[in-house]
């Protein structure tokens, strides 16, 4: 075939035409094609995975969004804020006596009009939105990662497009899709192509055969979008051939998919979005860089030493800190979240809270990719709207303060609270994050009923004394000595805790049958000592004991790790008393 070389990057819909135009010329009945590939993601396959091709795909975001061309291949990471249920479209259509195809985009290529014969298809529609809580230093990679992959790319975008333009005014043809392409080594085959999961650290994760992205509430294109601003970056992004249960709210994924702007769409909506986030994580689940001379447990206590700096040289609160950090819901049994590990420093005040509390916030946000701090007043817990609540006059799900992603770290100021009178969305507020704190789940609000939603979020709550509003699973008086003068770390360190946090808290962990038998026997004497003690207790030390074994790097209990638990345990109710 003639013609200027197929480039499925920088023309993704032209890949998709050529295929649905063999598929069509072999004998298929476009009719049959809704839910089902026709040959297009074999192509989209072998270009990303097999020929490496991922790589070039540019990422979209407020940096690089005014130089992605209409068309163009993408990839957008986001966390799905709302479902927005499914759309018919015109999927196939006769053009004359050819069938044309506007899956993949919401405008037609060819004339059509009501008299043609054509096939309505389904997809599905998500409204996904920058990661709520990214930390500083997420942005920051994320932002430099985006520019280093996406620059090439998007050169390369503009040198096909150039390309293109030459072709056309050579061949006075004002149409790309009508330009004769060459895909090689392809053929449509009909059948679609097993789901590939993808992430963007390139281990296994979610995705999908094929998606659509549509960018949401711009007013303009810079060069086509003057002084974008990061806060408004959301994606209408559509589903194509992938089954519901691959997807949940709140979940985040990297899509993959063709970007549509139409300035007339976008300026034709009045909808807006509150939607205060970044981007999704590149560096979590990096292997750490192999020049830092770190094992396991150097990393672990390496960590620990930096966690008692912050704290003001109290190691009790410095090793609870750690083992809360890794905490992580890890299965459900009835209303019970086992493996969360939510922790109350008491002991502060809003002079100390501004110290220790401040840099405890500002070494999390060093730590975790995803970190959210909320001041609890009597004023916010009166305004604020924490879950969710949908709007039937937009059919939009607005946001709220407790919409967050899996993995998100959560510090709750207590000491703010000051006496005053809770109205009715105070009270409710209150309840809300008891659910969250207890049961690890939000009430969504959707007005004529109320759904709970499953959350994996730690909570951090820093209060003068016991929180009575906010029970923690483990309550600790902090015990400052000192106000450390230096804390900032170096920058290999950081990157091999960050590592050794995301990576040990996914670990798989057993206990060992001669093992069990001696931890039910420290239970039974724990009780014979203390009749106070109940389930909550003894499922409190498991998961400590857990999250100790973890913090070592280990996936079997130990006896010493057992013991380290019962002598941490020790001090705290020491300081207590």
């Amino acid at each position: 075939m003639g013609g200027i070389p197929f480039d499925c990057l920088a023309n993704p819909l032209g890949a998709v035409r050529i295929t649905f135009e063999r598929a069509i010329s072999s004998g298929s009945d476009p009719k049959t094609f809704n839910g089902k590939d026709w040959g297009a993601i074999e192509v989209f396959k072998e270009c990303l995975f097999d020929q490496n091709g991922l790589s070039q795909v540019p990422i979209l975001d407020s940096s690089t969004i005014g130089r992605i061309k209409p068309n163009s291949l993408v990839r957008f990471r986001g966390m799905v804020q709302d479902m927005l249920g499914n759309e018919l479209y015109v999927g196939a259509f006769k053009d004359g006596s050819t069938w044309r195809t506007n899956k993949f985009t919401d405008v037609a290529s060819f004339p059509m009009n009501s008299s043609s014969e054509m096939s309505m298809w389904e997809r599905r529609l998500l409204y996904c939105v920058p990661v709520p809580g990214q930390s500083p230093w997420v942005v920051e990679a994320s932002s430099s990662a985006a520019a280093a992959s996406s620059e090439a790319a998007i050169n390369r975008g503009d040198n096909w497009a150039s390309q293109q333009g030459e072709k056309r005014r050579r061949d006075d043809d004002t149409s790309v899709d009508t330009m004769d392409c060459n895909i090689s080594n392809h053929e449509a085959k009909g059948s679609p192509s097993s789901t590939k999961k993808m992430r963007e650290d390139g281990l296994p994760c979610q995705a999908f055969q094929s998606h659509e992205l549509e960018i949401g509430e711009t007013s303009s294109m810079q060069s086509v979008i003057p002084d974008f601003d990061t806060k408004s970056l959301s994606c209408l992004v559509k589903i194509y051939d992938s089954p519901e249960t691959e997807l949940k709210l709140n979940d985040v994924f990297e899509f993959v998919g063709v970007f549509t702007f139409d300035p007339e769409l976008v300026a034709s909506k009045n909808e807006t979005d509150d939607s205060d986030a970044l981007f999704e994580d590149e560096l979590v689940n990096l292997p750490p860089n192999k020049r830092v001379p770190y094992v396991i447990r150097g990393i672990r206590e390496s960590l620990v030493g930096y966690l008692t700096a912050v704290l003001g040289n109290d190691g009790v609160a410095a090793q609870s800190v750690l083992l809360h950090l890794l905490s992580q819901v890890h299965t459900r049994v009835d209303t019970v979240a086992v493996g969360k590990l939510s922790l109350n420093l008491t002991g502060f005040t809003k002079e100390t809270v501004s110290v220790f509390g401040n840099q405890l916030n500002l070494a999390i946000q060093s730590l975790l990719p995803l970190t959210q701090a909320l001041p609890l007043t009597v004023e916010y817990l009166n305004t604020a709207s924490l879950a969710p609540k949908k709007d039937y006059k937009s059919n939009r799900l607005i946001t709220g303060s407790l919409q967050l992603a899996d993995g998100t770290h959560l510090i709750l100021d207590e000491t703010q609270l000051n006496p005053g009178t809770l109205n009715s969305t105070g009270v409710e507020n209150v309840q809300i994050l008891k659910s969250l704190m207890e049961m690890q789940k939000v009430e969504y609000d959707f007005e004529y009923y109320k759904l709970e939603m499953s959350s994996d979020v730690q909570l951090l709550v820093l209060s003068e004394g016991k929180s009575n509003i906010l029970p923690a699973d483990l309550v600790l008086p902090f015990q400052p000595s000192s106000v450390g003068s230096s804390l900032n770390a170096d920058a290999n360190a950081l990157q091999a805790w960050r590592w050794y946090l995301a990576t040990l808290r996914s670990q798989p962990h057993v206990i060992d049958p001669e093992l069990q038998k001696v931890i039910e026997n420290d239970l039974v004497e724990a009780r014979q000592e203390d009749r106070s003690l109940g389930s909550n207790d003894f499922s409190r030390w498991l998961t400590m004991a857990r999250l100790m074994s973890a913090s070592f790097g280990e996936t079997s209990l130990s006896l010493e790790h057992w013991q380290m638990v019962k002598e941490l345990e020790r001090l705290r109710k020491n300081r207590l008393k």
